[in-house]
């Protein structure tokens, strides 16, 4: 939620006293620069090449003529490693530039979209980014964001951790509209210069590109068309700036290097003698603001997302743009920062060498993806192919990192106690990433009997004897030896090999099966053993089904109605919130950046339609119901949308309609609810026939509140849920990471996803929560014609989605907890009855606190230090304890990892740290690994 306060002097940001605006001596600082998309309306690689042509002439200019000054190359490391991937040789001729301060660089690795990327992949961004560019010279530290769609609150914390007092950005506060249009009245900040403030507190110089960060773009050198090109800029900068320092930005989307500028810089000197035209950059920029005499600026606190426009160009939408990229970066982080990380910080604790070239080769990778171009799937089919490839290189070394990390800390673990139970006892070890104990639903697939071929059987003796091993009598059994219900599935024959690290492949055929349970309070950050071996005890058997209808365990109760819709009822306040699951479907005639429904269309769900409904499972520890919908829903746009699309008609004002023609759209839904759980869980499938249409889930609330609740990078949002009078826009959509929360005084209801980063909160009279599961458009959109059908995500799609409800209070009821859990997967490893030094059930640390939010836990790699962060969801100082297990020497750092100050263990050998309302804290510690 942004809010607006007038008045506020910027004597802390810029420095000096406030005066009056007179006798100003006015420059122009004229920023040499190029907005470099990676890929966009082009593929990675034609853009590349035009790069290389860029940096080409900037060397040469650089090298040529003095008087061209400087050129900042976008923020972002990356282009860097683009060039020299291509031209190898000039490393020399780039580093010399760089040192001699005619280059900027950093600090980020790349300029990332920031809503629809996770908190740690921005600290991982600004880690890497700031370590590209000390291998060269100093990172610059200019927290820049020029094109970026909207901002997160907790960016002023953000920047102030990395060593950045500032913000350059172009959109999400007025004066902004679609590519930054001018808009009259009613600005949120009162200059292009403004004080922005976050949840916490934190204070940060905030630049707008009032008149875009293209205002200085190709100068003219000849005295007629300078002036006329500087008595329209002049005019337009002095408008929105608080200072005679003007900004001028010569550069724009892939805009080639202006080799004639110092030229045009004397032209422009000549022609106003009164005004300084220098070649600057953002540095002597700054210090030239806080050397002026100042107007009074405007504070603006949290988000930046346009509220205070008419809510057409906000380009929210790419939030549903080609969901399955959504879906995909969620994996591909959570698998990095939320299980390969702290997977591999225990191993190293256990003395396992910790892969940092890895890690850092993986984060590259998938953060090639996180571009604004990229992740909002706003871009040509070839960049979203190409996507999906980087997509499954980084996921696949995360997986590696995983598979060596589990392997260790697995052989480790003292599984002795099973040996009382005979010699053929399979145990397997159960793995909790997440930063808080967790119960849940497990499967996990176990060899029964291995034959290497190596040990000369024949593939008809391997398979004989492989198949003729008994399964019957046993049972899963946890350390102390307690019966868990488990459901057995026999895989059969299965072939398998090892790679060694000191032999060829060794090739095997096996037997196995999938077992799945419910495991039950794994520690933090930790681990729980289980066996399936021989036993005559046995579980006892209850069903979670009180009718085919209905489902219930201690805390919820589910009832499906005809349509498949169902009623939740929270038995521990009583509230039950009915209709939810109900489907909803639309026409769009926008496209990748924003949505827009045919005008006076009327939306067809699955309210009025009966769904076909059974049993799927039926156990102790689970219940699921599936649900089919046998649906007909258009089959595109009529013919109209393609001629106003090839016509260039701006999405709002196009009169397209939904075709006639019909296809099948069958939706299958199963409805779990597990035996320890505080939510149900949704996993909805079809097949994508249609084209130019969204698909939602709704869950109506029925909760009487004027705002909600929603995660963002490091916060909890706090959102309207009816826009700003300024919005004409009939949607409403905003962005999401992991849950949107809507409640009362004593009620509230969390629905938490898998890669589903759009919602909305419909103004129906129920404060019903929308959430999108696809959104098929074919073109681009933006400045031209670019067809994109792809984008129809046309084909089998999956989305995933848990409903939570809660007392009132989402952090202290525990339904943001669960929500975070809910996309980190668990982590099974089979291994072996043997000696170990650590625990069946064990976990390295403890730490407590009801209003943080775990974050990450990995190692530094120039310190060798473990760093554990979270954030303070709640508006209140809360206290930290951590319990490490054995002494160690704890300082509080930043998101650059940087040493502070120590803080002490108390005679417990506990660790107390106060942290404030909405603080980002990071703790290190050092640690000798065992040997």
């Amino acid at each position: 939620m942004s809010e607006h306060v007038d008045e506020q002097i910027n004597n802390q940001a810029i420095g000096g006293e406030a005066g009056e605006y007179t006798d100003i001596k006015t420059t122009a600082h004229i920023i040499s620069h190029t907005h470099w998309d990676r890929e966009w309306y082009l593929p990675y690689e034609k853009h590349h090449m035009r790069l290389i042509s860029l940096m080409d002439s900037l060397l040469d200019k650089l090298e040529q003529d003095p008087d061209y000054k400087s050129f900042y190359l976008d923020g972002q490391t990356i282009i860097l490693d683009d060039y020299l991937q291509v031209r190898p040789e000039h490393k020399e001729r780039l580093e010399q530039q760089i040192r001699n301060g005619r280059i900027f660089i950093g600090p980020w690795y790349i300029l990332q979209d920031a809503f629809l990327t996770s908190g740690e992949a921005n600290v991982r961004n600004m880690q890497i980014g700031h370590r590209d560019a000390q291998r060269y010279g100093d990172p610059s530290k200019i927290g820049y964001f020029p094109d970026t769609f909207g901002l997160v609150g907790q960016t002023p914390q953000l920047m102030l951790q990395s060593g950045i007092t500032n913000v350059f950005f172009g959109r999400g506060v007025k004066p902004t509209g679609f590519n930054n249009t001018v808009l009259d009245g009613g600005y949120e900040s009162s200059f292009s210069e403004l004080l922005w403030i976050g949840p916490d507190g934190s204070e940060v110089l905030g630049i707008l590109f009032a008149n875009w960060y293209s205002n200085g773009n190709e100068v003219p050198a000849d005295e007629a068309g300078a002036k006329a090109y500087w008595e329209r800029k002049l005019d337009d900068a002095q408008k929105y700036a608080s200072t005679g320092e003007l900004l001028f930005m010569n550069g724009c989307d892939h805009q080639p290097v202006q080799l004639d500028l110092p030229e045009a810089i004397r032209t422009a000197q000549k022609l106003y003698p009164d005004i300084e035209f220098v070649h600057s950059n953002f540095n002597d920029y700054l210090s030239s603001l806080k050397q002026a005499s100042q107007r009074q600026l405007s504070s603006v606190k949290g988000e930046f997302r346009s509220q205070r426009t008419d809510g057409w160009g906000t380009l929210v939408n790419t939030a549903s743009a080609r969901v399955y990229l959504k879906q995909m970066n969620q994996l591909g982080q959570v698998i990095l920062e939320k299980v390969a990380e702290p997977l591999a910080t225990f191993a190293h604790l256990l003395g396992q060498a910790y892969p940092h070239h890895l890690f850092t080769y993986a984060w590259k990778t998938l953060m090639q993806n996180h571009p604004h171009d990229s992740i909002c799937g706003c871009s040509v089919d070839e960049v979203h192919r190409e996507m999906v490839t980087r997509f499954d290189k980084s996921r696949h070394v995360a997986e590696s990192i995983v598979d060596e990390s589990i392997e260790v800390i697995a052989q480790a673990v003292d599984t002795t106690g099973f040996s009382r139970y005979g010699e053929d006892a399979l145990p397997l070890v159960i793995f909790n990433t997440s930063g808080w104990e967790r119960s849940g639903v497990v499967s996990a697939e176990l060899e029964v009997v291995r034959l290497y071929f190596r040990e000369g059987y024949t593939l008809e003796e391997a398979a004989h004897r492989v198949k003729e091993v008994d399964l019957s009598g046993r049972v899963l059994v946890d350390s102390e030896g307690h019966p868990v219900a488990c459901k057995v599935e026999d895989l059969g024959l299965q072939f398998g090999y090892d790679l060694p690290d000191d032999r060829f492949r060794q090739p095997y055929m096996c037997r196995r099966v999938r077992l799945t349970f419910e495991a039950e309070r794994v520690p933090l950050l930790g681990l729980k053993t289980y066996a399936w071996l021989r036993s005559t005890v046995k579980p006892e058997y209850s069903s979670l089904f009180r009718s085919s209808r209905s489902m219930e365990n201690d805390l919820l109760h589910v009832e499906i109605a005809d349509n498949g819709s169902f009623t939740l009822t929270d038995k521990r306040t009583g509230r039950s919130y009915k209709d939810l699951g109900v489907y909803e479907n639309v026409g769009d005639i926008g496209n990748e950046y924003m949505f827009r429904q045919p005008e006076g269309e009327q939306a067809l769900t699955t309210e009025d339609l009966i769904a076909d409904i059974r049993v799927l499972e039926d156990t102790p520890y689970q219940a699921s119901v599936e649900m089919i919908h046998h649906w007909e829903i258009p089959a595109s746009a009529d013919e109209t949308l393609e001629r106003e699309q090839r016509e260039l008609v701006y999405y709002p004002y196009r009169q397209a309609q939904r075709s006639r023609q019909t296809v099948p759209l069958t939706v299958r839904t199963v409805l779990s609810l597990s035996r320890n759980s505080s939510g149900v869980s949704i996993e909805t499938t079809f097949n994508n026939h249609a084209k130019d249409h969204r698909l939602r889930a709704l869950f109506p609330t029925d909760l009487d509140c004027a705002e909600h609740r929603v995660d963002s990078m490091f916060e909890i949002a706090i959102r309207d849920n009816e826009p700003a009078p300024e919005w004409e826009n009939p949607s409403n959509t905003q962005h999401q990471q992991v849950f949107v929360d809507v409640r009362g005084e004593q009620a509230g209801l969390t629905v938490a996803n898998f890669g589903l980063n759009e919602y909305e909160v419909l103004r129906d009279g129920r404060n019903t929560i929308a959430v999108t599961l696809l959104r098929s458009v074919g073109e681009l959109g933006d400045w031209g014609w670019f067809p994109t059908p792809e984008a129809q995500c046309l084909g089998e799609q999956t989305a995933r989605l848990e409903i939570i409800p809660h007392h009132g209070d989402g952090i202290q009821s525990g339904a943001y907890t669960a929500a975070y859990q809910y996309p980190i997967p668990w982590i099974v490893k089979q291994t072996g009855v043997h000696a170990g030094s650590v625990a069946p059930d064990y976990a390295p640390l403890d730490w407590k606190s009801v209003e943080l939010a775990f974050s990450s836990m990995k190692m530094n790699e120039l310190s060798g230090d473990v760093l554990l962060r979270w954030y303070n969801m709640s508006h209140s100082v809360a206290e930290l304890t951590i319990k490490p297990g054995q002494q160690y020497d704890f300082y509080k750092s930043n998101i650059l990892e940087e040493q502070g100050e120590g803080i002490a263990m108390d005679s417990s050998d506990e660790l107390h740290q106060a942290v404030k309302p909405h603080e980002i804290i990071t703790l290190g510690f050092k640690v000798k690994p065992q040997q």
